[in-house]
């Protein structure tokens, strides 16, 4: 970590983007925008993994060093704090179908690190958050839509 104290750290999230085998179109898009994201100060990249399920379930989890060819990846390297463990990697995989790549990515949102450590200073305690899919927020809308379409 940085100087920062702990009451200074912000959400921290993780993801993980499954790339199926056959739809895997690797442009370096992504990775330009995690590092547009991460120089913009909105988020801290605080640990970032490659896994490849073979068609037999087995695992290959690969961290940035392990790469050869990181391009600008290579410049925040040296700052992941690498937070996952072993553990996390099984857990994680889990969820993988076989024969895929996944990105698997541990972010902390600075953009709302000033707001949580303001609630912590005035005693709140984080209780309960999530994420509603992008599928289903779709889905919201397009039911809207369908009501409005007959008049309700």
């Amino acid at each position: 970590m940085t100087e920062r104290s702990l009451d200074e750290l912000g959400p921290v999230d993780y993801l993980i983007v499954e790339f199926p085998a056959g739809a895997q179109n690797f442009t370096g898009e992504g990775a330009a925008e995690l590092l547009r994201l991460h120089d913009a100060g909105i988020i801290r990249l605080m640990d970032l993994l490659i896994l490849a399920k073979d068609d037999d379930g087995s695992v290959d989890a690969m961290e940035l060093s392990d790469l050869d060819e990181l391009g600008e990846l290579a410049r925040i390297e040296t700052e992941l704090v690498q937070t996952l463990a072993e553990e996390d990697v099984d857990h994680l995989a889990a969820a993988m179908d076989p024969g895929s790549v996944a990105g698997v990515l541990v972010y902390e949102n600075l953009w709302a690190a000033p707001f949580a450590s303001a609630m912590r200073r005035a005693g709140g305690q984080l209780i309960a958050n999530g994420r509603i899919p992008i599928q289903a927020l779709i889905a919201a809308v397009e039911a809207d839509a369908a009501l409005e379409a007959e008049g309700a």
